[in-house]
């Protein structure tokens, strides 16, 4: 066409198709040729592979929509309303536990990543956590009746149960569910993504060695887990003879469970320091332990009037709780009661006692999803102010020279700089972190690489908790989760 000149600039679409109707007949293009009257009746141009390419179409569009549903309407279309930087898709989630999962994933865990909340405080939680039975963790002095009390609820022994008046088991075991009676090695279970206790690696090798599972078929097992523990030593044994750190394992396995145990005996009612720091680092789950005196059988009414009086005295040494803590009185074994020393009288009370405890036993499925919801938003608020913590420990470093300097003395005035925080985010001191322990974990680190401030994260995690959680249980009224 490039040998054809007209006179007008413009060419009308009819024009064009004869141009192209004219070069596909093998007709040289001329003004003569394009004005005669044959053009007048020329057919429209054709394009060679049009129909292949448009039937080819036709067909993988059908197929796709044979292959593709389409999506159904979520009865939950208008969850999480609420003006939050992201939103959860309300078509994807099914119940609380599953929500929580989401909310954490999209909207707490980058926080908890971005401030080292994993390394200072708790492991980053996986959707085993989230979807774990509830747990109840047994806790006292060696020969106190924890492995014949789990014994007692279950009705039947367990794999590697060993009882006995010395210190007989010497590792932590977890009792739980499953096809066929077995024991699982500690190493084996922590890298199991079903199993909720991959944060146990962070112990190490020497405590995975002194951990182990123990698997049954069991209708009480399908709903709860139990945990026994070794017995608490007295003195420096304690400290010699453990190879891992026997107090913050408690910690941990503390965070994750429903029901704390403390069982004591009559004949060893004396709490030892390393007992003490055990109870210490309970704190901030005071709402979760219960006291149960065992073995109240050996011993007669009056003995069990000074008992009871003097493990109290005991306790508020060592809870610091003007609350007093419930106390289960009873003989949790499957021996019968000796009539002899406790008379009709201490029967009556050690069946009541006991029909007590089991019941608050049965309450903890019914529970759990309030639990995990309760500790989704305790450890929401806890990642805030670790973030608050970091941030404002990075503000104070120089900007060139002094910084090994500035970091000693931050970490020296830990405590100083934590009532700064209070004071500046109005924060409560009830909700900050054991300094000694901070100040510990902090050493390792190098301040003046930590995050400054991100207000839209903190944001974002405010929203969470003012608006995506009460939406979540406002549209999932069921208690089970």
């Amino acid at each position: 066409m490039g040998h054809c000149r007209f006179k007008t600039r413009r060419i009308s679409w009819f024009q064009r198709i004869c141009h192209c109707y004219a070069g596909q007949c093998g007709y040289s293009i001329t003004h003569d040729l394009l004005t005669s009257d044959a053009m007048r009746h020329a057919k429209p141009p054709t394009m060679d592979g049009l129909d292949v390419l448009l039937t080819k179409k036709k067909r993988k569009q059908k197929d796709k929509e044979l292959s593709v549903s389409p999506p159904h309407p979520s009865p939950t279309s208008k969850w999480f309303t609420a003006k939050s930087a992201k939103k959860v898709p309300a078509s994807s989630v099914t119940s609380i536990v599953d929500g929580l999962k989401r909310l954490y994933l999209q909207k707490l865990k980058p926080l908890e990543v971005t401030y080292h909340y994993n390394d200072f405080v708790s492991p980053l939680l996986t959707n085993s956590d989230f979807d774990a039975k509830p747990m109840v963790l047994l806790l006292g002095q060696y020969s106190t009746g924890k492995t014949t009390f789990i014994k007692h609820m279950l009705k039947s022994s367990y794999p590697g149960a060993h009882i006995g008046p010395e210190p007989t088991t010497d590792r932590f075991v977890v009792v739980m569910s499953g096809p066929d009676e077995r024991s699982i090695p500690g190493n084996t279970i922590a890298v199991q993504a079903d199993m909720p206790f991959s944060g146990l690696t962070t112990f190490g090798t020497s405590f995975l060695s002194k951990f182990e599972c123990s698997q049954m078929p069991h209708p009480l097992l399908e709903h709860i887990t139990f945990v026994d523990s070794p017995g608490v030593l007295s003195g420096e044994k304690q400290r010699t003879h453990r190879q891992y750190d026997f107090t913050g394992v408690t910690s941990w396995f503390a965070a994750k469970c429903d029901l704390i145990l403390l069982l004591f005996d009559p004949h060893k009612l004396d709490v030892s320091d390393e007992f003490k720091r055990v109870i210490s680092s309970l704190r901030g789950h005071d709402d979760k332990i219960r006291v149960v005196l065992n073995k109240a059988d050996q011993v007669d009414t009056q003995q069990l009037m000074r008992i009871y009086g003097a493990l109290m005295w005991s306790l508020g040494k060592v809870l610091n709780v003007p609350e007093v803590m419930r106390v289960y009185i009873g003989s949790f074994n499957d021996k019968t009661i000796n009539d002899s020393l406790s008379g009709p009288l201490g029967n009556e009370l050690f069946q009541k006692e006991q029909d007590d405890l089991l019941s608050d036993l049965k309450d903890i499925p019914k529970k759990a999803c309030d639990r995990k919801i309760n500790e989704f938003v305790k450890r929401a608020r806890a990642a805030k102010i670790h973030a608050y913590i970091i941030s404002h420990l990075k503000k104070q470093m120089p900007a060139m020279i002094g910084k090994a300097k500035a970091q000693q003395k931050l970490i020296d005035n830990l405590d100083t700089e934590f009532v700064k925080i209070q004071k500046e985010f109005h924060l409560p001191p009830g909700d900050f972190p054991n300094v000694e322990h901070f100040k510990e974990t902090l050493s390792g680190y190098n301040i003046d690489k930590f995050e400054k401030l991100n207000k839209k994260m903190i944001q974002t995690v405010d929203d969470m908790l003012a608006y995506d959680v009460p939406n979540l249980l406002k549209t999932f009224r069921n208690p089970y989760g």
